[in-house]
């Protein structure tokens, strides 16, 4: 049995996969805590739970998803039977990042695997009590020709993107995503980019200021907003602005307390060098609430910010962590240059109670992905492609999408002896006429 060929046996793997996943959920608990302090909380339910999740789904579908599909033959060459296999590419590399250290590495494992290729995962080096456990349940399920772990930081990821491969699929930042994209172009290895960027936050004079500030809390700060699609910034009609500051800073207490270095629901920044870049920020605008600080414990509070500048690094780059800019407009024409000045989001969040505006936003800028009166949400939902635009990324998985992602489709046709239409072969004097009215039903 093998990966490529047999989907019982990519059934057991996975069903392995999930045992093992469950058998070490506490242990992949503490490990993202000693990493950076991530809560309980949200490793259940936005690592370990969501991966068995994935597994399980895609058992339930994959028989369906693996099972040559018909399609109608084209009546100029009848009797033809057409059908579209699904074939793994090969041998694949997946480079994993540190903010979602055991997702983001497994669910693209487990599309993968699903596909039938052989996998290369290589974590991130700036989470290694997680990466550890990765090792260890990969190795009790997989042979290492079947999949592989490869520890190590930039030089072990540069090592690997020098070898040829069949198909890369890579999370990260646009930066490292340009390299990767660089190197496969050399074998002209096909890939997904999962990238980001700066996901705005569009707030009309009409919406549940509330609802919204606890959303949109939520989806920011998760993490301590170190999220490829939480909102980078909000864009706040001008005449609730102030009202939905107020709403924010209070939504923010009643998820961490007066001092969230306290909360047990609060992770740090993953490292000292992202830290140094996060709190140098803070100098990009006013202050308005949070800002404290502390190097020692990696910890930034959750922090709003008004009169960011435009030139500063807190506008032109992706923040990735807990600092979340406030700027007003006047018209929806400021929306859309504001928006419109950056590459193309991942994601992108309206918060309105007019339908019709809410939509209009959405149908105007091209975005990977997004939600009307919430965050984060439309990531969760496996019928779905996941995926960015542009500077955002290129490809999607998740669900079926993931399958599709590593699996080459082989357009097949079969043709019997019997039915022969002549009509196609020479000599073709005479029948130019016939075949241009007939080619104009297909």
């Amino acid at each position: 049995m093998n990966l490529a060929t047999d989907i019982r046996y990519r059934k057991e793997k996975l069903k392995a996969l999930r045992a093992a996943i469950i058998a070490q959920e506490e242990a992949l608990i503490e490990a993202l805590y000693r990493d950076f302090r991530k809560p309980a909380f949200e490793t259940v339910i936005t690592e370990t739970q969501y991966v068995i999740a994935d597994i399980t789904y895609t058992l339930n579908h994959l028989s369906r998803w693996a099972k040559p599909q018909w399609v109608w033959p084209s009546l100029l060459t009848f009797p033809n039977t057409d059908r579209i296999y699904r074939q793994p590419f090969g041998n694949v590399l997946i480079i994993a990042p540190w903010n979602y250290p055991f997702q983001l590495a497994l669910s693209p494992l487990v599309a993968a695997i699903a596909a039938g290729n052989r996998v290369v995962l290589k974590p991130s080096e700036l989470t290694p009590h997680t990466s550890t456990c990765i090792q260890s349940i990969i190795a009790s399920v997989f042979s290492p020709d079947e999949v592989r772990v490869e520890d190590g930081d930039a030089t072990v990821a540069q090592r690997l993107l020098a070898q040829r491969w069949d198909y890369i699929f890579f999370t990260g930042s646009v930066a490292v995503g340009k390299i990767v994209a660089a190197a496969a172009a050399q074998n002209l290895t096909p890939v997904t980019l999962e990238l980001g960027g700066k996901s705005p936050c569009i707030v009309a004079a009409d919406a549940d200021l509330k609802g919204a500030a606890r959303r949109i809390v939520w989806g920011k700060f998760i993490n301590a907003g170190q999220t490829c699609i939480a909102p980078d910034y909000i864009l706040a009609d001008a005449r609730i602005i102030d009202r939905l500051q107020e709403a924010l800073q209070q939504a923010i207490q009643d998820a961490y307390g007066d001092n969230p270095q306290l909360s047990p629901d609060y992770a740090r920044i993953i490292s000292d060098r992202h830290w140094q870049r996060l709190a140098a920020m803070l100098s990009d605008g006013t202050v308005v609430f949070g800002g404290t600080h502390d190097v020692k414990d990696r910890y930034l509070a959750p922090t709003l910010i008004r009169n960011p500048k435009d030139s500063s690094a807190l506008m032109q780059e992706e923040i990735f962590g807990p600092i979340l800019p406030l700027l007003s407009f006047s018209s929806e024409k400021e929306v859309y240059d504001m928006i419109g000045q950056f590459e193309k989001p991942l994601a992108l969040y309206v918060f309105s109670n007019s339908t019709a505006w809410a939509q209009r936003q959405i149908e105007t800028f091209s975005f990977g992905g997004g939600c009307i009166n919430d965050t984060v949400l439309h990531f969760n939902n496996k019928r779905m492609p996941f995926g960015g635009v542009g500077h955002s990324g290129m490809g999607s998985y998740h669900g079926r999408w993931g399958f599709e992602t590593f699996s080459h489709r082989k357009a097949v046709t079969q043709k019997p002896f019997w039915g022969e239409v002549p009509m196609r072969f020479a000599p073709y004097s005479g029948k130019l006429k016939i075949v241009k009215k007939i080619m104009r039903y297909f």
